[in-house]
Order: C-alpha cells, then structure tokens, then sequence
C-alpha cells in the first residue's frame, strides 16, 4: 500500500509536536519516565512566583512548581501545586519556604524535618514567606536612617560652633595670609646662606688643591730619599755590620773560655791574686817612700842594714 504525501507530512508534524512538547517540558524539569508525587501549599502572597520553578532540598532540585491558582473565595489566598520526585519522603512538619535570590528569582525550599509521620501525595505543606529583599533593605536602613539622623545633629552643632568662632577663624586666615611672606623672607635668608657656602667652598676647594700640590711636591722629595737609600747599597752595609758583631760575638766567646791574654786575665784567679798582692806592695812602697824619702832619694841611697834600723825605730815610735 502506498502512502500519500499528506499522510507523510501529518506524520511528520505529529511527531515534531510531540517532540516539542516533551523537549519543552523536560527542559521545564518534567520528567515523563520518573513518578512523582503532588503536595499542595497555600500562600498569602507568592510574590511573582511562576510555574516550573524549581523546588529545593539543600540547594538540590527535587521537584518543580506543576500549577498555581488564586482561591477568591478564601481571601484571595494562593495554591500551588509541587510536583515532588516519588523517591523523596517529606515529614508532617515539613515547611515549604518561598525563597528569592538577588537577581529576583523565586523558587521553594523545602526544609524537611523530622520523618516520624510521613505525608502522603495530596497532603498540603506548612507554607512560610521569606523576607524580600525589599524588606531586608528596609530593616537595615532604619538604624542607618537613625544613625544619619544623629551625623547629622552633629555636623549642625558643629557648624553652630564654627559660626561662634568665626573670629578666631579670621584670625587664623589673616596669619595664614602673612606666612608666604615670612616664607619668602626665609627662602632669601636660606639663598644668602647658601652662597656664602658656596664662597667659603670655593676658598677650601682652592686650599685643598694648594694642599695637594704641596703634598705631591713632598711625595717628590720622598721618591728621591727613597732613590737615595737605594744609592748607599744598605745591604751590603747591613751585611758587614753583621760580619763585625759576629768578630765581636767570637772575641767575647774566647775572652768566657779562658783564651788569649784578656780571658785569663778575667777568669784566673792566680792572675788576680798577683796583682792584688803587687798592689799592696806597691802601696806600702809608697807609704815608705812618704815616710822616708831620705833612704831613696840621698845620696847614693842608704845601705838596707840603716833602712831596716830606721823602720824599727819608728815601729816603736808607732807603737802604742
């Protein structure tokens, strides 16, 4: 059997539609393979709150908001219907929090609980509205508005002090309006000081390089010193004055050993012994050479039988 064209393309439409359909609700959260269960909740205001908004354990989604009705015949209050993954077991004291993010978007949070007393699907949450932005805002600005309030009670008895010293700020202006000139007048003081530092810098420029020429002219005087003691051959002289003190050394060294006529004079004590003994000979020589110069200096001198009766004569006079 053949098919027609128009069969083909109503075919065809069929199934895109439905592809559509499906694409479109699983793109809004609807999950046609998984079942689910239906909770209910009941808001006095749900504050923009659309279909397939998510709904939240955690921050995880579990579900998506299926329907919304508004309920005139109770004050206008507003149901809506949760479709919840049938996994997911809620407790009777779980509450159903309308929350809102910065950007304005609504979703539900629903804060679980205990599970002692499971809900069945069909049952209805506890419904509770999150504060608003707007509300937050109004919160925090009311001990902002009061503590501008108080800022600004301030600054009026602020100026109500400056508007009674208003002399003394003129005061002030008038000195502030003198001080260029006395910082014009220090700046001419600091500029004469400063070429007066200069002068007196160029005159010790000048002496340091009289200094210096003078400096290079000794530095000259010690090169050629320098040149000079080089000239007189300080080694050599060095060296025989070395020579010398070991003669001397030797000379010493002979002298403590006993050698030569000067060590035994030194170190012998018969050598000493024998002049000591001529001295006193020649002493008492000279003591009777004082006493009696007559027996050398007479006539032919006197015989040493007259001599030795003359010296016991006088022994005898000396005697006590």
């Amino acid at each position: 059997m053949q098919i027609s064209k128009e069969v083909k393309v109503g075919l065809f439409a069929a199934v895109s539609i439905a592809a559509l359909y499906l694409g479109f609700n699983f793109l809004k959260g609807i999950d046609f393979l998984s079942t689910t269960k239906k909770y209910y909740v009941l808001y006095s205001n749900v504050g923009g709150l659309n279909v397939s908004n998510p709904v939240m354990v955690n921050g995880f989604t579990v579900g998506r908001v299926s329907s919304i009705k508004l309920l005139q015949g109770k004050r206008n209050r507003v149901l809506v219907e949760l479709d919840i993954d049938g996994e997911i077991i809620l407790g009777d004291s779980t509450v159903a929090l309308l929350d809102s993010d910065l950007l304005g978007s609504k979703s539900i949070v629903l804060e679980v609980g205990s599970l002692s007393h499971p809900l069945a699907s069909g049952d209805t949450l506890k419904a509770r509205l999150d504060k608003g932005i707007e509300a937050i805002l109004k919160e925090s600005a009311l001990p902002v508005a009061d503590n501008l309030q108080a800022t600004i009670r301030k600054i009026n008895a602020t100026l109500d002090n400056f508007a009674g010293s208003s002399s003394t700020i003129d005061s002030l202006l008038r000195k502030f309006n003198r001080t260029p000139d006395v910082i014009n007048g220090a700046l001419y003081d600091t500029r004469r000081l400063i070429r007066g530092i200069d002068t007196k810098t160029g005159k010790l420029e000048m002496e340091i390089t009289s200094t210096m020429d003078s400096l290079k002219i000794a530095l000259g005087y010690v090169n050629d010193l320098t040149r000079n003691l080089k000239a007189l051959e300080i080694d050599a002289t060095l060296e025989k004055a070395n020579k010398a003190l070991e003669d001397v050394s030797g000379a010493l060294s002979k002298v403590g050993n006993n050698e030569g006529t000067i060590g035994k004079l030194l170190n012998s004590d018969s050598v000493y012994n024998n002049l000591n003994s001529s001295l006193e000979n020649l002493d008492k020589l000279l003591i009777h050479f004082d006493k009696n110069p007559k027996h050398f200096l007479g006539p032919l001198g006197q015989s040493s039988k007259k001599i030795a009766r003359d010296r016991k004569k006088q022994a005898k006079t000396d005697a006590p």
